[in-house]
Parts: C-alpha cells; sequence; structure tokens
C-alpha cells in the first residue's frame, strides 16, 4: 500500500512554523541509524520517507537496518524504498572495517515489523516528490547513486527538489584514501551528476563532521536514559568509536550523517561558504577527490559556485540534538 502523503506542510505544535518535507536517502550505518532519529524527532522537519543504497554494507543490509530502526523508533509508517546495490559504473566496496559486516554491529535491533516499499527507492522518491504540496529536500548521507539514478530518471520532477544537502566529500584529507571521503569515492560519477544537477547543494564534508565527536561520555548519557532506544544506541555508538580510536585516537566518533540532517533543521549549527565543487571521476588516487574552491563575493560570477560548504559547527549544541533526539523515543 502507497503511504498517504499529507496535502499541505504540517505546523510545529510549539507555534505554527513551516516544517521542511525531506527525504532521508542512507546506507545504515552507525551515524546513519541516528540521523535516522533526529530526523524522526524533530518538529522542524517532516519526514516523508526514506530511500536506502548500498555502501557501508550491503544494500540487504541497509534496508534492513533502516527498517529495524524504524520499528525500534515505533515509525512503521514512514516508507523505505531499496535501492542501488551497487555503484553506476564500478563494483561495490563496504565499509565493514568501520561499521561491521551487517552495517549496524554493536547491538541487537528488533526484527523489522515492516517491509519495503515495493517499486524501489526512485519510484518512492518520485511519487512522494510528486504527491507532496511542497518542494522537497532530499538529504543523501550515503553514495549518491540513488539521487542520480532519480535526476536521470524523472528530469520534470528535478524542479520540485527544494534542496539537496548531502553528507559527503572534503576540502581537505579523505577518510577512504588521502584524496577522497568514502560516499563519494563510492560513487564518483554519481556525485559529479548531483554536484552539476542546477539544483541547490549543500556539502556536508569531512572537514565539518569530524567536529561533530560524540564522545564515549556523551555514550553514556544515552544509556542512562533507561530506555530501549537510549541502551541500543549506546551500544551501537561505542562499537562505532572503536575504530575511530584505532584510526584518529578519538574518544569517540563523528556522527556525520546526522549533521547534514541537523543543517536542513536550519538552527544555525553549520557554518557555510560558498565554493565551486568538482568530482575526481578518474581510478586510482584521483578517484572521488572533491575539488573545493570558496568562493568570495567579488568572484561569484567568474567562478560559478554550485555549492555550500560545511565549514564549521556548533559540537556542544549538536551534541544536545541528539541527547535530545533519542531521549524522544522509548
Amino acid at each position: 500500500m502507497r503511504p498517504v502523503v499529507p496535502a499541505g506542510p504540517a505546523a510545529d505544535a510549539a507555534g505554527g512554523r513551516r516544517r521542511t518535507a525531506i527525504i532521508l536517502d542512507c546506507d545504515p550505518g552507525h551515524d546513519d541509524a541516528l540521523a535516522m532519529l533526529l530526523a524522526l524527532a524533530r518538529p522542524e522537519v517532516r519526514l516523508l520517507g526514506v530511500t536506502t543504497v548500498a555502501g557501508n554494507a550491503t544494500l540487504a543490509h541497509t534496508t534492513r537496518n533502516a527498517l529495524a530502526v524504524l520499528t525500534l523508533a515505533g515509525r512503521t509508517d514512514i516508507p523505505v524504498g531499496a535501492g542501488a546495490d551497487r555503484p553506476l559504473r564500478r563494483s561495490l566496496q563496504v565499509a565493514d572495517h568501520v561499521h561491521g559486516e551487517s552495517g549496524l554491529e554493536g547491538a541487537e535491533l528488533p526484527v523489522p515489523a515492516i517491509d519495503p516499499w515495493p517499486e524501489g527507492a526512485v519510484e518512492l522518491m518520485a511519487h512522494l516528490i510528486g504527491a507532496s504540496s511542497e518542494a522537497v529536500t532530499l538529504v543523501p548521507v550515503g553514495p549518491l547513486t540513488n539521487v542520480a539514478m532519480f535526476l536521470d530518471a524523472y528530469p520534470t520532477l528535478a524542479g520540485r527538489i527544494a534542496h539537496i544537502c548531502v553528507m559527503g566529500g572534503a576540502i581537505g584529507e579523505g577518510n577512504i584514501t588521502p584524496a577522497a571521503e568514502f560516499n563519494i569515492w563510492q560513487d564518483p560519477e554519481a556525485a559529479a551528476r548531483v554536484f552539476a544537477s542546477g539544483r541547490p547543494v549543500t556539502m556536508i564534508g569531512l572537514d565539518v563532521t569530524h567536529q561533530a565527536l560524540f564522545t564515549l561520555a556523551d555514550a553514556e548519557r544515552l544509556r542512562s536514559l533507561a530506555t530501549r532506544t537510549g541502551a541500543v544506541f549506546a551500544d551501537l555508538l561505542r562499537y562505532f568509536a572503536r575504530f575511530h580510536a584505532d584510526r584518529y585516537g578519538w574518544e569517540g566518533s563523528p556522527i556525520h550523517d546526522a549533521v547534514a540532517v541537523a543543517h536542513v533543521l536550519d538552527l544555525g549549527l553549520v557554518e557555510t561558504r560558498s565554493a565551486r565543487v568538482e568530482v575526481e571521476t578518474g581510478d586510482e588516487s584521483s578517484r572521488g577527490r572533491t575539488i573545493v574552491e570558496l568562493v568570495d563575493p567579488a568572484d561569484q560570477e567568474r567562478l560559478a559556485p554550485n555549492a555550500e560548504v560545511g565549514v564549521r559547527i556548533d559540537r556542544e549544541r549538536f551534541v544536545e540534538l541528539l541527547v535530545a533526539a533519542v531521549a524522544a523515543f522509548p
């Protein structure tokens, strides 16, 4: 059965503020799972649906993980569409060294109580965007394969995309190679398509997400909530922190994907700069590199910026948002 999309924008119960309609495209993933909870908990956004892509784990795992998180949160009304099981032109290389084989190792999640949307991610995007009474914001926090496929399959609906807020890329050093961040590296051809789409794009890259550290002490705050959701996410984030302790020596982990959701809330947590972003689609050492040229106002015409790029975040407020989001669920 197709979900019913509200005819008009829902209002914030606190005062009638217009809520941003979003679709979260993800590859859960520990940080994706927390991004889902943030999108569900906040009154500033309306989560129309979730689409999944292969990346942190295989598509079967990422889709099951998305369904399981929604089941845990008691939000089985949110439709989930399974998308691309591999990049557009390359083989899939999962990040099991970071997230484990399932993509969400470290805690026991419930058996999903819902099935995926039968027609898949691209068709779900088209249905939700076409049925929405307002333009929709896409928040892709995995490889950009689904979004690129949607843009190619439904060019007449592209104008109904208000904003694409991407978690991916880096101005400086990458995290899968010295040159590239994982999501863009996984499918650079798809990323290049999105940055060239002509829609408003924000790049939430490693330069800002590595500032968004959720410490082990913060994870214990989740456990102290004494809820099932708090305990599950405390365990997930302790597992996620192991990779970052080994790789960077950090006492915690950056919650990359939730930063993209936090930016869409429009609370002023993330500072951005106008930029020209190009994606390297070559092989070997250059694959997936985002070439970012920050644009001063005087250079706007010459450089033709195609994105806003995150450069700074208020970490303390971000952490409080995440703790409050987890606390909103039993």
